[in-house]
């Protein structure tokens, strides 16, 4: 029911902010615009950035459309992701992962999450990962998406030009054995003028780690849940699981047949909490680690001792633009992402600079063209900020 309210509501909100903006058929002059990113966020975005007549450019790292839904089973070299010299595994994707949402709410709001014929097609209501990337695939063509994107380009910085322009630089990459992102070392640095630059990178290639006492001595291994492809490695080790969301859950699940023990430490549980899993002979849920020893222990908050071979940090992601100058416009704090209008626009550089967010918020891409629509029809001479007041309460 929670999900179909949001979906009347993200209707709603769309047909105020349709009404609210001036119609389509007016004449728009046509503007350069950069799309970083063609996963789910920057192929609607281009999409709707064409529909309205500008000239679009999306910027793809990767060979392929479909961004965190390329599955590759290799991994990088950091378990932990802490090392920012370490080559990129774009990537998240475990190999049995399914959506936990079903397809009638997964797709875009004009395309529909359809089963579709095909050998290699998932008809599952939850289908798995592959599935979903076809699925891109397929709205990129439909769409003539894929004609706007440069693959194997590296977005290597962003930056705001005094007359309000953005100057994007680039460079082709390439992939070493391993799958894994690296710049060419001979390739020459591209610089491009736009008009406005729209940001959709992605948010699973930076990892957060757990803050756990004592773990520099702890002798056993770490690594974060991007580096998690297969559960057969875990066999016959007892494995710490930090976190209780969907990948978590999941990769529990997973390693459970193989793994001698696995134990969840979950934050948002009371301190003694303490139960074994119904359907399971070897998994415990507990609260959280409360410190870590250099005998191999882990303490949890609920006083039990666990002597664990492997801890699997399952702890989320950072916010990660490491391209983007904005001269502190726009920063990172807390893994808070600001200021932003509507989780969307910085005001200071509305409408020419901003952050599409999820695939499920398709009208983050709709709302920048129609914002962007309103301040080149009626003159980006201060204006704006009265259009954004203006729409608070849509």
């Amino acid at each position: 029911m929670a999900i179909n309210y949001f979906s009347r509501c993200a209707k709603m909100n769309i047909s105020a902010i349709n009404l609210a903006m001036p119609p389509t058929s007016l004449s728009v002059k046509s503007r350069h615009v950069a799309v970083i990113g063609a996963g789910a966020a920057g192929l609607v975005a281009a999409r709707e950035l064409r529909r309205e007549g500008h000239s679009v450019v999306v910027f793809e790292r990767g060979h392929e459309v479909g961004g965190t839904w390329v599955y590759t089973p290799q991994v990088e070299p950091d378990p932990l992701g802490l090392d920012p010299d370490r080559p990129i595994i774009h990537s998240s994707l475990y190999s049995s992962l399914r959506t936990n949402l079903p397809r009638e709410v997964m797709g875009y709001i004009d395309f529909p999450f359809v089963t579709r014929p095909g050998e290699n097609r998932d008809p599952r209501r939850y289908p798995g990962h592959r599935e979903v990337l076809l699925y891109l695939k397929d709205f990129a063509r439909e769409f003539g998406v894929e004609e706007m994107v440069r693959f194997e380009t590296d977005v290597i910085k962003v930056g705001i030009l005094g007359d309000g322009k953005w100057k994007v630089r680039s460079k082709k990459s390439s992939f070493n054995d391993n799958n894994e992102i690296i710049s060419k070392s001979n390739a020459e640095f591209d610089d491009e003028i736009y008009d406005a630059v729209v940001v959709c990178n992605g948010h699973y290639t930076e990892p957060r780690i757990a803050d756990i006492p004592g773990i520099n001595l702890w002798p056993g291994k770490q690594m974060h849940s991007h580096n998690y492809r297969i559960p057969e490695p875990f066999r016959d080790q007892v494995v710490i699981v930090i976190g209780s969301s969907a990948s978590a859950v999941d990769i529990c699940r997973d390693i459970a047949p193989f793994a001698k023990e696995v134990h969840v430490a979950s934050r948002s549980v009371a301190d003694e909490t303490y139960t074994k899993q119904p359907g399971y002979n070897n998994l415990w849920f507990h609260s959280m680690i409360d410190h870590a020893h250099e005998d191999g222990a882990v303490v949890f908050r609920n006083g039990k001792t666990v002597l664990a071979d492997l801890i699997m940090h399952c702890t989320g992601y950072k916010y990660h633009f490491p391209f983007l100058d904005t001269k502190g416009i726009v920063t990172v704090d807390d893994n808070c992402l600001g200021p932003l209008y509507k989780h969307v626009f910085p005001p200071a550089l509305a409408p020419y600079l901003s952050f599409i967010g999820i695939p499920w918020k398709q009208m983050d891409s709709q709302y920048f063209v129609r914002s962007y629509y309103t301040s080149i029809t009626k003159g980006n001479d201060g204006r704006y900020s009265s259009i954004l007041l203006d729409t608070r309460s849509l």
